[in-house]
């Protein structure tokens, strides 16, 4: 029986849908599993999965996989189930739950091969340990999206804080903001996980390089602004919260969540960036 498993959202959501893939290799032992994902390089290697395609490489498909009726198809998106909406499970959970799988793991699997760590350890030679820090996810055109995005003044004083010991690769989109005192890293994502396996700390906001640690079973510091470590965290982390909000602000977009993840401007619930986490605090919980 084929198991189609499509996946929709961006790559840290990929990564944790490695986890449901061993769900439902645990409950279909016998299947042959097919992921339909925008990130295929996600699930190189992983031998849950029998094929991976990309959303544009479906020729075919009905022939090869739908035509005689043998198989399941699980492609319905767990940001709208009640745990998810309501903050009350990890996402996970709620998508095992969704396709009734056992949950066997609370954190994905990324799979580097002694070949992809050798290459990319010869291509990215630094001088002093490493040190990983990922600002930002997908900001737009706003550069710094507030919901999500470590606030520039904290990014500033974490990099001034080890820059003298560490060399900070900053993993970043071309058009993101640049740091003085980092490396700017734009490689691929498997590059990005083999730097994450050799670097010594790990400072993320909630987006693709905390999944990637976890999957990898290397523990970091994340900082939340609007999102839940609740619902997209790992206990292997250090989660650190931002400070209660300190402004009352109106919300007319909000719709199943409080803020849009997209950083309305209108409604950023502080009177300055500054206010949304303590330096002291944050430098101090390091790991």
């Amino acid at each position: 029986m084929n198991i189609i498993f499509q996946i929709n959202g961006g790559l840290g959501k990929n990564v944790m849908a490695t986890a449901i893939c061993k769900s439902i290799k645990i409950k279909y032992p016998e299947s042959k599993l097919i992921v339909i994902t925008g990130y295929p390089d996600v699930f190189l290697n992983n031998p849950e999965v029998y094929k991976c395609l990309a959303h544009n490489e479906l020729r075919y498909f009905y022939q090869d996989y739908i035509k005689d009726g043998q198989f399941l198809f699980f492609g319905q998106d767990p940001y709208f189930e009640n745990s998810y909406i309501k903050r009350e499970k990890n996402l996970i959970e709620t998508w095992c739950e969704m396709y009734d799988l056992p949950m066997v793991q609370i954190a994905g699997d990324i799979y580097l091969t002694k070949r992809e760590i050798d290459f990319y350890s010869r291509k990215h030679q630094f001088s002093k340990p490493i040190m990983i820090l990922q600002t930002s996810g997908a900001a737009g055109e706003l550069m710094y999206n507030w919901t999500r995005d470590i606030p520039p003044v904290m990014a500033k004083s974490i990099i001034n804080e080890f820059k003298d010991k560490y060399t900070i690769l900053h993993i970043k989109k071309e058009e993101q903001i640049v740091y003085e005192n980092t490396v700017p890293f734009t490689d691929n994502i498997r590059a990005v996980a083999v730097m994450i396996e050799l670097s010594q700390k790990r400072v993320f906001m909630d987006s693709s390089c905390q999944h990637i640690a976890a999957a990898l079973n290397k523990p970091s510091n994340v900082l939340w602004v609007t999102t839940s470590p609740n619902v997209f965290g790992y206990p292997i982390h250090n989660n650190i919260i931002a400070e209660p909000e300190t402004k009352v602000v109106s919300l007319p977009n909000a719709v199943l969540s409080k803020y849009e993840l997209v950083g309305n401007l209108s409604e950023f619930p502080y009177n300055d960036e500054s206010e949304m986490f303590n330096t002291e605090k944050v430098i101090t919980s390091i790991i």
